[in-house]
């Protein structure tokens, strides 16, 4: 599974794709330069149960901190990693 970021400007996503199949995305908005906040998340329904949604968080996690930048999760999923993860607070906005 690969971890792959697009960027459209002020906003993108990152989507985690399986050879040539999107298993999943997680869309952004960057807030000025230096916090993006993610917006929602989508797992195609055949990866379903595999994590995706979380694979693809931890590489936005891994991202942040490459960049330094924060993260704002106004995505219910995101969210609630967050939430679960303390280990990732250092880029929670």
């Amino acid at each position: 599974m690969e971890i792959k970021q697009i960027e459209e400007g002020q906003r993108g996503y990152f989507i985690a794709l399986d050879n040539e199949t999107e298993a999943g995305r997680i869309t952004y908005t960057f807030a000025g330069g230096t916090k993006i906040i993610l917006d929602h998340t989508e797992v195609n329904d055949a990866y379903r149960g595999q994590s995706i949604g979380k694979k693809i968080l931890m590489g936005i996690v891994n991202y942040a901190r490459e960049k330094h930048i924060k993260i704002l999760p106004l995505c219910p999923f995101a969210k609630s990693v967050f939430d679960r993860t303390p280990e990732i607070g250092d880029v929670l906005f």
